[in-house]
């Protein structure tokens, strides 16, 4: 397979270190350049990409010959720059919040398959090693049947919390939670939500219930005020309980200069914290590795017409749908139906 040319736009926190670096060490890809107008990221470009072109717009990357491109940008922008880059012929991957709103996200959706590009979302998330873990018990039916899936990204950072470039903590992290317990247990068919609003005014101590068509429960959190995180995952499950306290550490790895070519990528440390509990026993469990680096060869795959994006737009969709279902709930201390409100 020819590699696809690829840009990225943006060399903010996402773009330097959790697109770049696996841009550029997947074979299937071949990184052109960067769109950025700030000297300081283009000096960055530089030292750490060296030879790398930076580029002024989307309209200068498509024309140096481009096939696709990665954005990451501040949340607000990720609609119109997803917008204009198809409209430019461009297959696109976007980092999440994907949009701001559904009906942002379904017409991304329908601009792209009318233009015959592949969209996809960036939810890197769903190759953590822990989730892994989790999706392989799940599927190999050794819970059973899965009656409660808990899931939490809890921090005690709150100077470093998302700015308003990340639209907050139910956008910045339930992006993710919200998708990976789609993935998990599918559709949802309601959705209650609470949350603290911080002194810059965006929310903050999100905590988000959903009820899946099939019957299970998703209980999610996302704070970056908890001085007392709880495991990364509980999973309750008919015939045994999952707790997973190691959290996945590829976001640490890339910020210290590793690559998926170094050492062995992805593999987690064992702990007594990660631990499968029966009625008469427990005992400890071995993380799947962290799989980042599976993203962008089956992006490029997809661009070439060799299997389907590694994420479906349609996902984002449905991800949108309930993160704005959770914020009518907060609003009106109500439980609410995803898509009702789109």
């Amino acid at each position: 397979m020819d590699p696809v040319r690829i840009g990225l736009v943006g060399y903010g926190f996402g773009g330097r270190y959790f697109h770049a670096p696996l841009i550029a060490a997947a074979p299937e890809c071949e990184f052109v350049g960067v769109v950025t107008a700030s000297p300081d990221r283009r000096a960055q470009v530089a030292e750490e990409h060296p030879g790398l072109a930076a580029f002024d717009s989307l309209e200068d990357l498509a024309a140096a010959g481009a096939e696709a491109v990665s954005i990451s940008t501040p949340a607000d922008t990720h609609s119109s720059l997803t917008d204009e880059a198809i409209g430019l012929g461009l297959s696109v991957v976007c980092d999440k919040p994907f949009a701001l709103d559904p009906a942002a996200a379904r017409r991304s959706a329908e601009l792209a398959a009318g233009r015959g590009v592949v969209l996809s979302p960036y939810q890197n998330r769903r190759w953590d090693s822990d989730f892994l873990t989790v999706r392989g018990l799940v599927d190999d039916g050794t819970l059973g049947e899965v009656r409660r899936f808990e899931s939490r990204f809890e921090r005690h950072a709150p100077d470093n919390g998302p700015g308003a470039s990340g639209g907050g903590t139910l956008l910045d992290f339930g992006a993710h939670l919200v998708d990976q317990a789609l993935v998990l247990l599918g559709p949802a068919e309601s959705v209650h939500a609470e949350s603290r609003t911080r002194e810059s005014g965006l929310d903050d101590d999100v905590f988000v219930a959903l009820r899946h068509v099939g019957g299970a429960v998703s209980h999610l959190w996302g704070s970056w005020s908890q001085h007392a995180p709880g495991p990364r995952f509980r999973v309750t499950g008919s015939a045994a309980s999952l707790v997973i306290t190691t959290a996945d550490t590829q976001e640490d790895a890339l910020i210290a200069g590793g690559s998926p070519g170094s050492g062995r990528w992805g593999a987690e440390a064992p702990s007594d914290l990660d631990r499968l509990f029966t009625a008469g026993s427990a005992a400890p469990v071995d993380l799947a590795h962290g799989a980042w680096d599976t993203y962008y060869p089956a992006f490029a795959r997809a661009v070439r017409g060799e299997g389907p994006p590694p994420v479906d737009a349609t996902d984002a969709v449905a991800t949108a749908d309930v993160l704005e279902a959770a914020k009518v709930s907060v609003a009106t201390r109500s439980t609410v139906r995803p898509g009702a409100t789109s």
